[in-house]
């Protein structure tokens, strides 16, 4: 039986990812003058107005967020409601533990460069080189056949359906993929001008499995933009990375899966587990406590807006993505 693989991936244009970049912003801004501000930033938006909510305790001074937002979704009314981290969940953070409770899955393999399955890095490749000719809202989805294109999705702003299949083909010749019997569906619903916020509604956190693996790979189900490294969402799901890496490097693997799990206000994962080619061990060596995995990945820098553009991993100058030495366990 053939096996079918397909992923998929949106412009930073696109409403949802127009939305992670303004929260991710605004965690950058506070970052920079404040390393340790608490920020949790969600943001919805589209059709002239954006609406930023969220928590945030910091000593920063001067953050600008109408001029954040609009940098990055144009003319809209803005609409602020932040207020100061809850006491009761400072009182578990203050002392080393864990932002809250939840999973992290890390997963890399050996089939593409970035470590990542080969769908997630065409349909990205591809989203990437036609943003460059049209840098407006647009979605990409390619399906493999036993590794090989059977069908290709695009559909871009501003583009026509010509154009839009020229530049297609030209990228897969240029990846070596071009065959006879592809099926294109280039703008299916038609040539399109209105997108963004004008088309269509976004919201912070609402392309989970763009922003992780795919969907051959399991989630923890947390969103990471707007999200201080306090956070384990964000901060333990890098760190789940990482060690997917170290061990497919380290162990010669084909392919590894992470899986840690955390309660919030405690400093040790309640489950640290690597499953390596299938076979499942506990993983020791490394600080897996809040603070030790923001201090190995250095993740109180202001570095999160490129983060929510295309995807969190398989980036060569994230920390996350490197083998690194071993810290020693506390």
């Amino acid at each position: 039986m053939p096996i079918y693989r397909t992923a998929e991936s949106v412009s930073p244009k696109h409403p949802d990812k127009i939305c992670d970049q303004i929260s991710d912003a605004i965690l950058d801004a506070h970052l920079s003058q404040d390393p340790t501000a608490r920020v949790a930033v969600d943001v919805a938006g589209g059709h002239g107005t954006v609406f930023v909510t969220g928590e945030v305790t910091s000593a920063a001074t001067n953050v600008d967020i109408e001029a954040i937002v609009r940098r990055l979704a144009g003319d809209v009314a803005v609409i602020e409601q932040i207020s100061a981290q809850s006491p009761e969940i400072a009182q578990g953070v203050d002392t080393g533990g864990a932002g809250d409770q939840g999973i992290m899955v890390g997963y890399a393999t050996d089939e593409t460069p970035e470590l990542l399955p080969l769908e997630v890095v065409l349909a990205r490749r591809l989203n990437q080189f036609l943003y460059q000719q049209w840098p407006y809202d647009g979605k990409t989805q390619v399906t493999l056949r036993d590794g090989q294109v059977t069908s290709i999705v695009a559909s871009f702003q501003h583009a026509s359906q010509d154009d839009l299949k020229a530049a297609v083909q030209n990228w897969l010749q240029q990846e070596d993929r071009f065959t006879d019997d592809i099926e294109y569906h280039i703008n299916p619903a038609g040539d399109w001008s209105i997108g963004g916020f004008d088309a269509d509604a976004g919201l912070t956190g609402r392309k989970l499995v763009i922003d992780n693996y795919g969907p051959r790979v399991p989630i923890g189900g947390g969103a990471f933009s707007g999200k201080d490294p306090s956070k384990v969402d964000r901060s333990a799901a890098y760190m789940a990375r990482k060690l997917a890496v170290d061990y497919l490097r380290h162990r010669n693997a084909h392919e590894v899966y992470i899986y840690l799990a955390y309660a919030i206000g405690f400093d040790q994962p309640l489950e640290a587990t690597a499953v390596i080619d299938g076979k499942e061990e506990q993983i020791e060596d490394y600080d897996l406590s809040p603070r030790g995995i923001i201090e190995q990945l250095q993740l109180r820098r202001p570095i999160y807006e490129e983060t929510a553009r295309y995807g969190h991993f398989g980036h060569t100058d994230y920390a996350w993505e490197s083998t690194l030495p071993l810290a020693s366990r506390p």
